[in-house]
């Protein structure tokens, strides 16, 4: 006859330790129950990673849950494996009826990397056992320290445990107490014991394999003899000899007083259950731990080669009370030789939790891979083409990241990830999108409303994370039908003010007056100035009608805002820090304003916030992912981070400039970001450069493809990013936030600070209160002035260039600046001048000889906007700088309304306050003023550059 189906007659029940949608779906599980005599099912997260990724059977459910609603990878194995329990129930639940409710059993657990954690262990066991639905189901949970309590209440509510990872007798009679009390509990609120079940999992092979070690290792340092053949004896025999008095304790608890007044209310015992009793090691019989653990009341969950197994050749014989004194001698033989048997279950339950959540990271790894492959180019695609050696050091990055839990610590909001500081206080950008999207009615009202009030432009008036991200909107969209047209303004340079003053029909622009603190210079300048100018040409009392403020509720921005009855005043977040901003409503609003389709935007978005999310191990997630490249390959000297980008999306550098400067330039350390750099053949890049090639795939660029190819040809490190459309380009916001997150954690600073801006902003204070006071700036004394341009730089530099050259001339000067530049280091060119075409052209221009010249990397920034962006990395990142500073003169300049100073006093004085920081953090820094002409000076400055390279 059938062995398994004698088992029954011995009082155990067969359950089966697997579970697949084919396997029930093509009749495996029924012809089980039915020839077999199975009554149960176990699940756990080894057995779905096998399933769901190592098959094809999930994928067209995949698909369709995907393109029906997309969700994160958590909800969508949830899903996939509650459906599958759900079957099984099912297909058991006749065994179920027919038991009278002891037996037809199917389990699912809760997450392991909750195992630690009482309240998420209850909250996700009722969550589970709610969407499951059927009365035959059992929910897993560890018998840890902190699951006891769990089970005692989950019980105590009438939800079926499964309790699991029971190595020990002793944290077993944990368990069967707490099944106890959870009776109790149950009946006390009027529940029906006989509706509650339980199993305790007592894992058996694990055991023999962690107890056979010790004692091959003692053997190893025992003379042979009477007492290595006594201790050999033991292999094999621990495990069975465990159990079989657990068997014991088990019978004890189940003949108290205590469980006879439950039994007597209709209660169930509550079954011991052998678990892991496929045999390890090959020496042993495969089915030995079926056999020698056969007894009344209890429960063998089989793989389906050791059910095969013991179908085949499996003995039957009620084995489980046999030898108890011999198991009794086998325990107190192995602590006399010193091994000790609580140490190896503790470390057993330790590595059992462990081994739990490294299986369900390669299930959740496995299910996010076909995730992102249904949602095709609806997700942007990140590929990582690194050098051998740098690839093995994110791998080992990331496997680090991926056993440490780091990504769940980041979504959590540990702040002891980072430096342990104010940190948590600055995560809200994690759950923004949502949050925005959630609220889009109020998004899209807005925008309904600035459309019908026909506005020709509007134009932003902020600075960093302010404006930097409503740049990215106006310059990748464009001018959108039936919408103002968006202009940016963060600079307080007359000659820049005016241009924008050019471009627009002031009766019919909008202005939105963007600053988080409400108390930024520059925007609130800019403010004043467009206020008075829209006060002069609009009837009385319109103005205010013209304004939107983006600032945080209760600043001065806010309050002002009320009191001049602007249009709209648009809240930000607390706990969001300006460069992290993009998503919430100082990117959104001027984003709708100009017509961008923000719901689509943020739909988009939120598929990128799932790949990044909580559940997503690192090397599947690729916020995550590329942060451990940015992070690790800095720490390692690549730590010029260039961008790339095709036309239609390159204003995306600009804001990745600032998040990644700002974010990660402190205490020494950090990335310099280097955006618009034209590209070169890789012979003109040294070993410190990291290339991130942002492709918008709706406009592909074969000439820069074959670039980009090129450099990863010479084994430069490329990071490669396919966008497939504009709409797409949230998700970059999303990544790269992440991203920086991740690189802020593993080079050991705070993200979310900026220590070092704040110096600059003391120095043009000081300064602006002289001019207050004055009427102008403190005199300086330049080096020297030739052909109008002049010189300028502190005691230290100065001195440089005098003893490497006569300090009084350009070309000279400017060579032996230069020069000081080594591999490694950067030059950056930091003008204080208006931002057009001509400027940038010329400014690039110069870049590029030195960049070619000197084969390190350049940055370009304009002041006073790249203040508010790079300069924190430039003061307070790597000491490898090399400042070029450019200011000019002003043709024309214009007062402050309501203050004693101009705008080009404002600008001079930032200009001024920046290199006195630069210099006082000991920077390699000098001062290039051009006079009036910024474009003949420009050109001259350019001349000599090259002339000082030759």
């Amino acid at each position: 006859m059938n062995p398994l189906i004698l088992l029954h007659e011995q009082g155990q029940a067969l359950w089966l330790d697997f579970l697949s949608r084919r396997f029930i779906a093509e009749g495996g599980l029924k012809k089980l129950r039915d020839e077999d005599g199975l009554s149960g099912v176990t699940s756990n997260p080894s057995i779905f990673k096998k399933a769901i990724g190592d098959s094809s059977d999930y994928d067209a459910a995949i698909r369709a849950l995907v393109d029906k609603s997309d969700c994160d990878v958590m909800t969508l194995y949830e899903q996939l494996a509650i459906e599958d329990i759900q079957n099984a129930a099912d297909v058991l639940r006749p065994v179920y009826k027919a038991t009278e409710r002891a037996d037809g059993f199917v389990s699912l657990e809760v997450s392991p990397y909750i195992a630690q954690d009482t309240a998420a262990t209850i909250a996700e066991a009722r969550r589970l056992w709610k969407e499951v639905n059927r009365e035959n189901v059992m929910i897993k949970v560890p018998a840890t320290e902190e699951g006891i309590p769990a089970i005692r209440t989950l019980l105590g509510e009438g939800i079926n445990i499964n309790i699991t990872l029971l190595f020990s007798r002793a944290a077993y009679r944990r368990v069967a107490e707490a099944y106890l009390d959870g009776q109790e509990l149950f009946i006390a609120a009027g529940g029906h014991p006989n509706r509650l079940s339980s199993v305790a999992s007592f894992f058996v092979s694990r055991i023999d394999s962690a107890v056979d070690k010790l004692i091959d290792e003692h053997l190893k340092k025992i003379p042979a003899g009477a007492e290595t053949e006594a201790l050999a004896g033991l292999r094999g025999k621990i495990a069975i000899a465990n159990a079989k008095l657990a068997y014991q304790d088990y019978k004890q608890i189940f003949a108290g007083s205590r469980w006879r007044k439950l039994s007597d209310a209709g209660a169930r015992v509550q079954r011991l259950l052998w678990a892991s009793t496929s045999t390890k090691n090959p020496a042993y019989r495969d089915v030995m731990y079926i056999e020698e653990l056969i007894g009344h009341d209890t429960v063998n969950t089989m793989p389906p080669e050791t059910l095969a197994a013991f179908r085949d050749h499996g003995a039957i014989r009620p084995s489980l009370e046999e030898n108890v004194a011999a198991a009794e001698n086998m325990m107190a033989l192995l602590s006399q030789f010193g091994i000790s048997l609580d140490d190896v279950t503790t470390k057993l339950t330790s590595e059992g939790v462990k081994l739990f959540a490294d299986a369900f990271d390669e299930l959740l790894a496995a299910g996010e891979k076909k995730r992102a492959a249904s949602l095709g180019t609806a997700l942007n695609r990140q590929v990582a083409n690194l050098p051998p050696d740098l690839e093995h050091a994110v791998k080992d990055t990331l496997e680090d990241w991926r056993r440490s839990g780091n990504v769940r610590r980041l979504w959590k909001r540990d702040p002891a990830l980072w430096t342990g500081a104010d940190e948590a206080k600055w995560l809200g950008w994690l759950d923004i999108a949502q949050g925005e999207l959630d609220d889009i009615d109020r998004i899209q009202e807005l925008a309904s409303d600035v459309r019908k009030a026909k506005f020709t432009h509007a134009v932003l008036l902020g600075m960093g994370g302010s404006s930097l991200g409503a740049e990215v909107f106006a310059t990748t969209f464009g001018a959108q039908t039936g919408y103002p047209k968006l202009l940016v303004l963060d600079s307080t340079d007359p000659a820049q003010i005016r241009s924008i003053e050019h471009a627009i029909d002031l009766p019919n622009t909008l202005f939105i007056v963007s600053s988080k603190s409400g108390t930024t210079l520059e925007p609130n300048i800019l403010k004043d100035h467009f206020f008075t100018r829209a006060e002069a040409v609009l009837d009385k009392g319109k103005a205010g009608a013209h304004f939107i403020a983006i600032t945080d509720p209760g600043s001065k921005l806010a309050d002002l805002a009320g009191r001049e009855h602007f249009r709209k005043v648009c809240a930000g977040k607390a706990d969001i820090g300006g460069r992290y901003s993009v998503l919430s409503d100082f990117g959104l609003v001027p984003a709708a304003t100009m017509g961008v389709d923000v719901k689509s935007l943020l739909t988009s978005t939120m598929k990128m916030v799932r790949s990044c999310g909580t559940d997503v191990p690192p090397g599947v997630n690729p916020g995550v992912a590329l942060g451990v490249i940015l992070g690790t390959l800095a720490a390692r000297g690549r730590d010029k981070l260039t961008i790339i980008a095709s036309p239609g999306i390159s204003d995306l550098g600009a804001w990745l400039e600032q998040l990644i400067a700002e974010s990660t330039g402190k205490q020494g350390k950090g990335i310099i970001p280097v955006d618009g750099e034209p590209l070169a053949s890789p012979e003109f890049y040294g070993k410190d450069r990291l290339f991130a090639y942002l492709r918008l795939d709706e406009e592909p660029n074969a000439a820069l493809d074959e670039k980009v190819s090129k450099l990863e040809q010479a084994g430069h490190p490329v990071v490669r990013i396919a966008v497939a459309n504009r709409i797409q380009i949230g998700q970059e916001f999303f990544r790269w936030e992440i991203a920086t997150a991740v690189a802020g954690a593993i080079l050991g600073i705070n993200p979310f600070d900026q220590p070092d801006v704040e110096a600059s902003k003391i120095k043009t204070r000081e300064l602006m209160e002289v001019y207050e006071a004055r009427g102008s700036l403190p005199p300086e004394t330049p080096l020297f002035e030739e052909d109008g341009i002049k010189v300028f730089a502190d005691g230290n530099n100065g001195n440089i260039l005098k003893q490497a050259g006569d300090g009084t001339a350009l070309v000279s000067s400017l060579k032996t600046h230069l020069a000081r530049a080594h591999d490694g280091d950067y030059c950056a060119l930091l003008a204080y001048v208006a931002q057009n075409k001509s400027h940038r052209e010329a400014l690039q221009a110069i870049r590029t000889a030195i960049r070619d010249s000197k084969k390190i990397a350049t940055c370009v920034g304009f002041g006073p906007r790249f203040l508010h962006s790079t300069g924190q990395a430039y003061k307070g990142g790597p000491n490898t700088g090399v400042f070029l500073q450019i200011t000019a003169d002003h043709r024309a300049d214009f007062p402050v309304p309501g203050r004693k100073y101009s705008f080009g006093a404002v600008i001079d004085a930032t200009a001024r306050g920046d290199f006195e920081v630069l210099n006082e953090r000991g920077r390699r820094a000098i001062r290039v003023h051009l006079g009036t002409d910024v474009a003949a000076g420009l050109a001259r400055l350019k001349q000599a550059v090259v002339q000082a390279l030759a």
